[in-house]
């Protein structure tokens, strides 16, 4: 029997895409990347873990923020290079602006227009 991360088509550098979604309504909340261990924990934990490209080290969903993301279920896509996680999003929170998910930018026009209010600054979140 082979292991089920060995399932999982890693890039390179040992990493594959994330899309965290909303259990609850299906929103997607943001994207962010996972390594072998990052994956390896959230099954674990039942929380979402990942791996920060810019800091190198894996990064637990609300460690900062305390807007952690509860596990509902992990699919694997059809080419088995992307992995969506279903979550309870806690505090309502994704992103680190302060909003519920990272997707608040439209195109409009020739420009990116901010469409979603900040629900909390993030100097209240991470003490900036």
């Amino acid at each position: 029997m082979s292991d089920w991360l060995d399932e999982v088509k890693w890039t390179r550098d040992g990493l594959v895409p994330a899309i965290a979604q909303d259990a609850a309504d299906n929103s997607v909340l943001m994207v962010a990347w996972m390594n072998r261990e990052a994956l390896a924990l959230t099954v674990e934990t039942g929380h979402a873990v990942y791996w920060s490209r810019s800091r190198q080290k894996l990064w637990h969903k609300g460690e900062a923020s305390g807007h952690q993301q509860n596990i509902k279920e992990i699919r694997l896509d059809c080419d088995n290079d992307v992995i969506l996680l279903k979550v309870e999003q806690l505090g309502g929170i994704a992103c680190h602006t302060g909003r519920h998910d990272c997707f608040f930018k439209v195109y409009r026009d020739g420009e990116w227009v901010e469409v979603a209010a900040v629900l909390k600054p993030p100097e209240e979140i991470y003490g900036e």
